[in-house]
């Protein structure tokens, strides 16, 4: 099963390519990169921008989030996705579900009728019956 990023990383790739954006955490790396003469601002986590690109390169970052979850409702359906992130986020260790609705929270919020708090809860109760018959802990 594919994960969000996997449904973000080309599109993603592509805008930084186009904005004139970069990674940067560091003065050296942002002076190795850097072009003169260019105005910069930080997008947070690192990620470097001309000032003039900032707004465009948001805005396009947020279409490419908004499509990969369409996508990946499309090609997993809800319960599938509950579940990966479930697992993924070791949700039957901690008990505690919070960064598991956390990283669903733009499904959730995309398409409220299919993640409900109903098929949420009755999803983990799944997850965490296999966890207990395969041991996964």
């Amino acid at each position: 099963m594919k994960y969000l990023s996997d449904y973000t990383e080309q599109a993603q790739t592509e805008a930084f390519d186009k904005f004139g954006a970069f990674f940067a955490f560091g003065n050296k790396q942002f002076d190795e990169k850097r072009k003169p003469d260019v105005q910069y601002v930080s997008m947070g986590a690192g990620l470097i921008c001309p000032k003039e690109s900032a707004k465009l390169l948001n805005d396009a970052l947020e279409n490419i989030y908004q499509e990969a979850i369409k996508a990946d409702v499309e090609e997993n359906g809800a319960e599938k996705i509950i579940e990966r992130e479930y697992f993924n986020h070791e949700t039957q260790l901690t008990g505690d579900k919070s960064s598991m609705v956390g990283a669903i929270s733009g499904h959730i919020e995309a398409f409220p009728e299919l993640f409900t708090p109903e098929l949420i809860h009755s999803t983990c109760k799944k997850c965490f019956a296999l966890a207990v018959e395969n041991d996964w802990f």
